[in-house]
């Protein structure tokens, strides 16, 4: 029996979209160094597409990612999409080549990537709209208050952010309701444990970007990789059945530009840790 999405239990984001917390991250599907072209844009279709087969009602982009490869790649897919579906996007970061981003939070470009992104998308509202990254040079206020004015132009549903400190969100919040934050964390790097544990206090959606990291975790003697063989599963699975444990708010989002990997990663939701291997997994670092 194949698993799906919704073993993994379900989120509402912002009181009113509600998801199931395995998601699809959508930055793999575009070329090398997240520019251009996948090289194989028939399987990047079918990775959207079989995504939601299994269950997936939770898919997060990006206008940089390609740039906007991904987002055309989703409307390609799945458009008109499926009811209850929700695609999470972020602007923030201009694309000068291959791995090369640079931060910029002017109002008037933010508004900009927003109304492209409704276009790309091939929708009339944002579900979730995230800022990539805070710029350091553009007052706060200014960067959330354009977000807050597409908001209120019915443009985005709900506001994110991506990368910040438990301080940053707190200031953020008086400026605009927050709901989500995007920061990197998986089993093997929990440098954001603070914020992580806000967002779970306070109800915030937590979307863990490279969720699969294991790195050394992995090796053949590692506590990770013995629990993934009694498990019969791999110890990406695990690290992903780790993070859906560590928190009810917690929305992990793998990303990859083959079916195969997809089905691997959506067969982590059918995975339960018992308490005392959660312990040890999370001592193992």
């Amino acid at each position: 029996m194949t698993t799906t999405a919704q073993a993994s239990g379900t989120f509402t984001i912002g009181g009113d979209l509600t998801v199931n917390r395995l998601g699809f991250g959508a930055m793999r599907i575009t070329g090398p160094g997240i520019w251009g072209d996948p090289a194989d844009p028939d399987e990047a279709l079918r990775v959207l597409r079989r995504s939601v087969e299994l269950g997936v009602n939770f898919i997060d982009t990006a206008d940089s990612y390609g740039p906007f490869v991904s987002e055309q790649l989703i409307k390609k897919a799945l458009h008109p999409y499926p009811e209850g579906l929700v695609i999470a996007t972020k602007a923030g970061f201009t694309r000068q080549g291959p791995g090369e981003w640079a931060v910029v939070g002017r109002p008037e470009y933010l508004k900009q990537q927003a109304e492209l992104s409704l276009r790309h998308l091939g929708v009339e509202r944002i579900d979730l709209y995230q800022l990539h990254r805070i710029d350091p040079s553009v007052p706060l206020d200014e960067q959330l208050g354009a977000l807050k004015e597409l908001q209120n132009e019915g443009k985005i549903r709900h506001i994110g952010l991506s990368e910040v400190s438990v301080d940053e969100v707190k200031a953020a919040n008086k400026i605009a309701p927050i709901v989500s934050v995007q920061n990197l964390y998986n089993l093997g790097n929990r440098s954001a444990e603070d914020v992580l544990d806000y967002s779970t206090a306070n109800n915030i959606g937590f979307i863990p970007w490279n969720p699969l990291a294991v790195g050394a975790l992995a090796q053949e003697t590692s506590p990770l990789a013995k629990f993934a063989k009694q498990h019969d599963a791999t110890p990406s699975q695990l690290a992903l059945a780790w993070l859906l444990k560590r928190s009810p708010v917690m929305l992990p989002i793998p990303g990859t530009s083959t079916v195969a990997h997809l089905e691997d990663n959506i067969a982590a939701a059918g995975v339960q840790l018992s308490d005392d291997e959660f312990e040890a997994l999370a001592k193992a670092v």
